[in-house]
């Protein structure tokens, strides 16, 4: 009975009198990584609004944004790890191997021209890839701070990349086979 009522006091303890890096604490940058998930996830709902073919697949890519959010409010290092490459590779994908990007980027050029754009629902590309640049910059810095680091992270972050790109890839390939042929170009297949 001793026992149990030594660890209560530390299992309560508030955010505000945790020790920093705690899994209780939350700092400003957890909610920048929040941010910029809950900020890819408005982009890929409403480009599910838009295009009902793809609702399945983005109803289940959230799950990987989601499990980033929960893991990086804990500090967890697997959440970093898959919260970069997720982001990374999203963006080189846009970036280097189609023009979804560059798409959209254009398409708000016409129409803050005062043009006609052929396919404005293109302009979600944008707040896309800057949530994807928050992931990647936030997920780096909130890793680089803690204080725990060891060797073995490397294989920690590689390893929880390498799962998330291959849940990505194998969403794809269930719910959005039209989008394999990017993956074939990414990894020269």
């Amino acid at each position: 009975m001793f026992a149990v009522v030594e660890i209560i006091p530390v299992v309560n303890a508030s955010a505000t009198t945790a020790p920093f890096g705690s899994q209780c604490t939350r700092t400003k940058l957890d909610w920048a990584i929040v941010a910029s998930c809950l900020l890819f996830i408005f982009a890929l709902a409403v480009s599910a609004y838009f295009e009902p073919a793809i609702r399945v697949l983005h109803t289940f890519q959230t799950f990987i944004y989601l499990a980033v959010i929960a893991g990086a409010l804990r500090h967890e290092k697997w959440a970093y790890g898959a919260g970069i490459s997720i982001a990374a590779f999203w963006n080189y994908v846009n970036l280097f191997v189609n023009t979804f990007i560059r798409n959209g980027v254009e398409t708000l050029g016409v129409i803050i021209s005062g043009g006609h754009a052929a396919n404005p629902g293109t302009i979600i590309a944008i707040p896309a890839a800057l949530g994807h640049f928050g992931m990647i910059a936030f997920c780096l810095w909130a890793y680089l701070r803690l204080h725990n680091k060891r060797l073995i992270d490397v294989g920690i972050l590689l390893g929880s990349g390498a799962v998330a790109i291959g849940y990505f890839a194998l969403i794809i390939a269930i719910f959005g086979p039209q989008y394999l042929p990017l993956f074939r170009k990414v990894f020269r297949l």
